[in-house]
């Protein structure tokens, strides 16, 4: 599993476990799964969807930002959430 973290500049959005995370990053739609390699990138605006298990999942709107992939660890830090 993922351990997620979401933050806005105001507050902790969202912290859990997934099994993947889509992200729209300025080059297209991306997504992280476990074991994927290190990686820093920016974040465009668009959703963020979030996949827990087969039958789970949330959905983020945000502003753009900055993600970090490493070790399992997704963090990801965003301008704003709606």
């Amino acid at each position: 599993m993922l351990h997620v973290e979401i933050y806005t500049p105001e507050k902790t959005v969202y912290k859990g476990e997934a099994e993947s995370v889509q992200m729209p990053g300025v080059n297209g739609l991306f997504e992280v799964l476990k074991g994927h390699a290190p990686l820093i990138s920016a974040l465009s605006e668009g959703n963020l969807r979030i996949k827990q298990d087969a039958n789970d999942a949330n959905s983020f709107s945000i502003k753009g930002g900055f993600v970090e992939v490493l070790n399992n660890h997704i963090s990801i830090l965003v301008e704003g959430v709606e």
